[in-house]
């Protein structure tokens, strides 16, 4: 089952948002509720501390929860997904905001491929897939994508197809820039690893389906 994720990122009008395979579930996220009348999505269930949706008006189901606790509002959203019978996440709303609220979004939707379920990130112009060695990646993306592999860990055996520089069995060191800034072709992108675990990234403008 599918679930979209609404968090409190930006979220640029974009073709490819037309792309995404329609949920079963939504789970706003506290301030993400304010992307579900852009996506033309009914919220299910809307989750957090409420602290950061002044404003906001949703017709759904409140859970509330303490603003001092051990868990982010995504990662609340999360939970009652899952408890849901979500096996796939996309979460929308996700880069831009604060740096600390993204970063822990894009190292634990890792985490949440680790557990076997397929997870997208995106604010329509920006999109980020967790790699694995045992998730390897098949992406329908245009040309002219600037295409990123951002190693979250020491990778071996990187193999990257459907972009201007090629990769073949590459083993990419923690944090480098090697794989960063690659470029689409118009083929599909392929990308498999042989160890270590990686966010694959792309961005383009609007005027791209």
């Amino acid at each position: 089952m599918i679930a979209w994720i609404l968090v409190g990122g930006r979220l640029t009008p974009s073709p490819a948002l037309l792309t995404l395979p329609r949920p079963a579930l939504v789970v706003a996220a506290d301030g993400g509720a304010r992307h579900a009348a852009g996506l033309g999505v009914t919220v299910d269930a809307w989750v957090g501390d409420f602290d950061s949706s002044e404003g906001v008006q949703v017709d759904a189901p409140r859970e509330v929860h303490p603003a001092v606790k051990n868990e982010t509002d995504a990662e609340l959203a999360v939970r009652l997904a899952l408890g849901r019978g979500a096996t796939e996440l996309v979460f929308l709303g996700a880069f831009g905001g604060r740096f600390d609220h993204a970063a822990a979004l894009l190292l634990g939707s890792v985490r949440l491929a680790q557990e076997g379920l397929r997870v997208t990130l995106t604010s329509g112009d920006e999109w980020a897939w967790p790699l694995l060695p045992s998730s390897p990646l098949s992406l329908v993306l245009p040309p002219g994508v600037t295409l990123s592999v951002v190693a979250c860990h020491d990778l071996r055996g990187l193999t990257l197809g459907g972009a201007r520089w090629p990769l073949h069995g590459a083993d990419v060191p923690l944090g480098s820039g090697w794989t960063i800034s690659n470029e689409t072709n118009g083929e599909t992108v392929t990308a498999a690893l042989q160890g270590g675990y990686a966010l694959i990234t792309a961005l383009w403008s609007g005027a791209q389906a």
